[in-house]
């Protein structure tokens, strides 16, 4: 059997991106069980909820929902549990380093298979503001605008409205 290749993204936390303002992102393996691994294979899971916080010098990724594998047994997973990641020593001082400044925490961004395994993208990030969200859809409604204005005009029916 050929050996998986490339990026297979299983979800996405689009929420984080809006509700954050992203500073540093790292890539991080999961301790996962079977169960879990073939529900992610099948496609299934929810990072809207999910953080990353440090326990005795080790980095856990907590509220993350993986669905029950269908076809599991008793030997199923609990879908809500703690999972460990996997990172080197200096980008877990690191993160060590940078959450403990105060008003930074890691937030889940993609959860993926890379070469046929498990990986999580984390990013340390600190919260938006309200008006930081209002400024921010303003701006990317504007540059939807310009960008339609300008395919308009190159397509010729920039008179025509």
């Amino acid at each position: 059997m050929p050996k998986d290749t490339g990026r297979k993204v299983i979800a996405q936390n689009r929420k984080a991106r809006h509700d954050y303002h992203i500073d540093d992102v790292f890539e991080a393996g999961l301790v996962l069980v079977g169960t879990e691994v073939k529900s992610l294979r099948a496609g299934q899971a929810a990072l809207t909820d999910g953080f990353a916080h440090i326990k005795d010098g080790e980095v856990w990724l907590a509220g993350v929902h993986i669905p029950e594998y269908t076809e599991g047994t008793w030997t199923n997973h609990e879908p809500r549990r703690e999972r460990k990641l996997l990172l080197h020593r200096r980008e877990i001082l690191r993160l060590i380093g940078k959450t403990k400044e105060g008003g930074v925490t890691m937030v889940p961004l993609a959860l993926y298979f890379k070469d046929g395994k498990a990986k999580v993208e984390i990013a340390l990030a600190r919260g938006k503001r309200s008006y930081d969200k209002r400024v921010a859809l303003a701006e990317k409604q504007a540059n939807r605008e310009t960008q339609r204005a300008l395919s308009r005009r190159s397509s010729g029916k920039a008179g025509r409205d």
